[in-house]
């Protein structure tokens, strides 16, 4: 039996529905233990036209802009910790004189290591064992050191190596939440500060000004670059000094999320070799320049950049 012009005419139409499909969903989305990678500026709508700045810092990538100002953080003891109550971050560590103290995803808790010397020590102080002592609402049990490589030792709380902010200045200062998307306040059990615990890998929050958007597992705002591309394939245009600033996504499994759209949940492997998670086949970011869960500072920047709704689509981006 012959086949109809109209029959062909579906079949084709199916072959290539099945061929876009098949190659946005040519990898699964396996978990990986960190959610970010890279993160600072650059020009061309990457959100920056002068030199790159990471989060509340600079130039030099660790987020101080001078030595003047990185030695303004002090490396003294830090006596009786302490915990205090930040309205965005909810419980954070201090040391005696009521300064934060960060945590570093570069770091490692199992075994402690620190991987931040030279000059990112001078813009993130390490905060010595020695004097250190538990209060109320910090776990004496997860108090430890590190031996850094220039010998000397290092606090950490549950392994993770502890530091001060060159740029927080005063009590209660949280200025190095967020930079680089590597550093965050640590809270009592040494893990991320933040108020929403045990959030799944990607979720949905209802922003007062941008309505349901995404957010990871750290409650950071989700964005997309308008420049990307999704079909056939995943494509990300966002590459060197761009990632700096906008820290990829990393792949997380599809039942690791809640509220989110499942079509075109995947992963893909950029071109530098990097994994990197889409929605509805966009890749996906956050932003440097966001320091605490529910900041949405990188909506609109460069005219690019904006937060994704639960089915992948840009929240307030111009429509074409």
């Amino acid at each position: 039996m012959k086949t109809s012009w109209r029959s062909a005419s579906l079949v084709a139409t199916a072959a290539a529905v099945l061929a876009l499909t098949t190659a946005c969903g040519q990898e699964s989305t396996p978990s990986t233990g960190s959610q970010n990678v890279g993160a600072a500026a650059a020009a061309d709508g990457y959100g920056s036209t002068a030199s790159p700045t990471v989060g509340a810092g600079a130039g030099n990538g660790y987020g101080a802009d001078s030595k003047d100002e990185q030695g303004a953080a002090q490396s003294a003891a830090a006596g009786a910790l302490a915990v205090a109550e930040n309205v965005k971050l909810g419980k954070v560590v201090t040391d005696s004189a009521g300064m934060t103290l960060y945590r570093f995803d570069k770091d490692t808790a199992e075994p402690p290591k620190s991987n931040c010397d030279g000059d990112c020590a001078t813009a993130w102080p390490p905060v010595p064992a020695d004097g250190a002592t538990a209060a109320a609402g910090v776990d004496k049990a997860a108090l430890g050191e590190v031996t850094r490589a220039d010998g000397s030792k290092q606090l950490t709380i549950d392994g993770w190596p502890m530091y001060r902010y060159a740029k927080d200045t005063k009590a209660g200062d949280t200025n190095g939440q967020g930079v680089g998307g590597t550093w965050f306040a640590s809270a009592p059990n040494g893990k991320k500060a933040a108020l929403e615990a045990d959030l799944p890998g990607l979720s949905t929050r209802n922003d007062p000004k941008l309505g349901e958007i995404i957010v990871d597992k750290n409650g950071m705002t989700v964005y997309r670059f308008m420049k990307d591309e999704a079909w056939p394939k995943p494509v990300s245009n966002c590459t060197g000094a761009c990632l700096e600033k906008w820290p990829v996504v990393a792949p997380v499994d599809a039942s690791d999320t809640k509220g989110v759209q499942k079509k075109g949940l995947m992963g893909f492997t950029r071109p530098d070799g990097a994994k990197q998670m889409t929605v509805n086949c966009w890749p996906i970011y956050t932003f440097s320049g966001d320091k605490a869960a529910g900041d949405t500072n990188g909506q609109g920047v460069g005219g690019t950049w904006y937060a994704v709704a639960p089915d992948g689509k840009p929240v307030g981006a111009p429509k074409k």
